[in-house]
């Protein structure tokens, strides 16, 4: 399993101010978790006058876990609750090389089978 994950918060009209207000809400309970790290995603270059040398990504968290199962399992848990006391038009789309799992407050079978069919791919031998 890769150990970099990327974590993207997707709500319907949704500023960049708002989406790192989600992202960071989430990230507060992605740490509650045994991750190594939970941190908002950064690309390119910052803005000038800027104190960091690269810019953050609205919406989108870096997730570096250990590997393993147990441990992405638990990712997915959380952000699955976490949608679940959301309001309806939010998803949040896991991607792990390029591989992209989209989560939505859906209840249901066939939401279930793509998050396992997702995990059995990236959890390596511990399947």
């Amino acid at each position: 399993m890769a150990e970099d994950v990327q974590v993207e918060v997707v709500e319907a009209g949704a500023d960049d101010g708002r989406l790192e207000v989600l992202a960071l809400l989430l990230r507060q309970e992605l740490l509650m978790l045994d991750v190594n790290a939970v941190e908002p995603y950064q690309e390119g270059v910052a803005p000038e006058g800027s104190k960091g040398g690269l810019a953050a990504v609205a919406g989108l968290l870096g997730v570096s876990l250990a590997p393993g199962l147990q441990a992405l399992g638990s990712v997915i848990v959380v952000i699955r609750e976490w949608l679940r006391r959301s309001s309806s038009g939010r998803t949040v789309k896991i991607t792990i090389d390029g591989d992209v799992l989209e989560l939505s407050g859906a209840t249901g079978e066939v939401q279930q089978q793509l998050v396992d069919a997702f995990v059995r791919r990236h959890a390596g031998a511990d399947v």
